[in-house]
């Protein structure tokens, strides 16, 4: 198949940092090539520059589109077209190539080639949530300027497609994250796209749902005979639906080639966890004696959430509270953080040498201990119109003379996990622009920027893939390391508490069953439970 776009010697420059370093690359018509690489190494800067929507103020070398067009209309095609009939006009098209970093962003002719280039991304459905499915691809039809009477025919083929006609008549906002993909696709498909971009489009989803959604992707490709570039974190999703991969390391092509090949040389690079088993720890700094909570339910009466519990959190060290959903672990971690009264019980903090006594209000009492405590929750909040430095600093009300806060801030990132040179590089950058595994250390840097002495986390790596879940591992292990902070990690992910935690306790129905190191307490889960656990993540 001819050359559809050639990457020549591209390379990206923010502020000094250069995001892409002499990238070089070329995609065939119809080819499916597959972009490994850690957070941060330049993967959705580069589909972001192949999208061809936005402009880059320093930016060098050649993004080529081959393509065929017509001289009379305008009309663009893959270049095997070159030499045939125009299906609007009827001239003869023509070859022609369109340079995305030469032509201007309003140029007509770069407009009219990213009109036909497709584009999923991880979170962003972008879809008229209170609509109904059928009415959001019948809408984008409409975007782009279609007004034949078979719109709904042609938007109820769309979905049949991408096997989501079963869900037409469904609101959009009320369907699964796989669902949304899928009617994401069938919106795009409308361009008739000669390119689908896939910046890691099932990067949150199950594997089953992924499944459901790769296969979408993967037959859109062949009936509409279009390139794909796709990333994801994922190694087998790459080995499967890719026919070339490459792999990027700090903005630069490392290798290229077979996606089996790429695949092993990238996992052996990212899949060590830099966990020292053998760190001292101090004496407890949490106490917790015959902690209870209750609530009274109207269906089920009395629920015991958690059931008269007793456990120990010693300085530096990263504990675990681990069980399946509703084992009583978020529940017991909003206890030791402040934010629920137990029914009985004791909670205890240590604050120097001095006990402080966590079910009792005010600033002499809890409140003496909750500024000394960090809370990470789930869903993180980053202020995503702020740069970093302003969500490490103002949005936190962190009082400091910029110089100085800057500092603290690069100090605080580099615990974090980031290298200094990336960390002074990113704090400029708006939140949006940074990988999910880079908005990760940075919300658990704005924990660290108060200077507590215990963080608690819940559910860290949620629904994040295995590259993603080394990055924070490795963070937090980083964060215990620099300025030893203590640890109290919730979460139902086996694999993650394994690598992260020194002793886990493990929960079932509001009780602790067994507390130690993780290899022996997580070896007493049931069949049932770690099938469960591996479906909640």
């Amino acid at each position: 198949m001819p050359v559809f776009i050639e990457v020549k010697n591209l390379t990206v420059d923010f502020n000094g940092h250069k995001a892409l370093k002499n990238v070089n690359l070329s995609i065939n018509e119809g080819e499916v090539v597959g972009i490994l690489g850690k957070s941060g190494s330049g993967k959705t800067i580069l589909m972001h520059v192949l999208r061809g929507t936005e402009s880059f103020e320093n930016v060098s070398g050649e993004v080529i589109y081959h393509l065929a067009r017509c001289p009379k209309c305008g009309y663009i095609d893959r270049p095997s077209k070159t030499g045939q009939r125009c299906p609007v006009c009827g001239e003869t098209l023509e070859a022609f190539d369109a340079d995305f970093v030469k032509l201007s962003l309003y140029d007509p002719i770069r407009k009219d080639v990213t009109k036909r280039i497709a584009i999923m991304l991880q979170r962003t459905f972008a879809l008229y949530g209170d609509e109904r499915v059928l009415v959001n691809v019948i809408n984008s039809l409409n975007e782009i300027g279609y007004s034949g009477k078979d719109s709904m025919r042609k938007a109820v083929e769309l979905l049949e497609e991408v096997n989501l006609s079963h869900r037409m008549m469904h609101v959009a906002r009320e369907l699964s994250g796989g669902e949304k993909q899928r009617v994401v696709l069938a919106r795009q498909l409308v361009r008739n796209p000669l390119l689908l971009l896939a910046d890691e489009p099932t990067g949150t989803l199950d594997p089953m749902t992924a499944r459901l959604v790769h296969d979408a992707m993967t037959g859109a490709v062949k009936n509409y005979n279009m390139s794909m570039i796709l990333t994801s974190h994922w190694p087998e999703v790459i080995e499967q639906m890719a026919d070339k991969a490459i792999l990027l390391e700090n903005g630069e092509v490392v290798q290229e080639g077979d996606p089996l090949e790429v695949s092993a040389i990238f996992m052996q690079s990212v899949s060590v966890v830099k966990q020292e088993r053998n760190v001292m720890v101090g004496e407890p700094i949490i106490r917790v004696r015959n902690l209870s909570k209750r609530y009274i339910s109207v269906d089920r009466g009395v629920v015991k959430a958690v059931d008269d519990i007793s456990f120990d959190v010693k300085e530096g060290e990263i504990f675990g509270l681990v069980g399946v959903s509703g084992a009583g672990k978020t529940t017991t971690s909003k206890i030791l953080m402040g934010i629920l009264p137990p029914t009985s019980g004791e909670v205890e903090v240590r604050v120097g040498d001095e006990w402080v006594d966590m079910t009792k209000l005010g600033v002499e009492n809890k409140g003496r201990a909750t500024k000394y405590m960090g809370f990470l929750h789930q869903e993180y909040g980053l202020y995503t119109h702020s740069s970093v430095i302003d969500n490490l600093t103002e949005s936190i009300s962190l009082d400091l003379p910029f110089e100085l806060g800057v500092r603290k801030a690069v100090m605080t990132l580099k615990a974090a996990g980031f290298e200094e040179n990336k960390a002074k590089a990113i704090l400029p950058k708006m939140t949006d622009e940074l990988s999910e595994g880079e908005r990760h250390r940075i919300a658990l840097a704005q924990v660290l920027i108060k200077e507590p002495r215990i963080v608690i986390m819940d559910e860290p790596t949620g629904t994040m893939d295995p590259i993603t879940k080394v990055s924070v591992t490795n963070s937090i292990l980083k964060a215990r390391e620099e300025i030893g902070e203590t640890f109290v990690i919730v979460s139902h992910d086996i694999d993650f508490v394994n690598e992260v935690c020194d002793r886990v306790a493990l929960m079932r129905n509001g009780k602790i069953v067994d507390i130690g190191k993780p290899k022996s307490v997580l070896s007493q889960l049931t069949e049932e439970e770690r099938i469960k656990a591996t479906e909640e993540i």
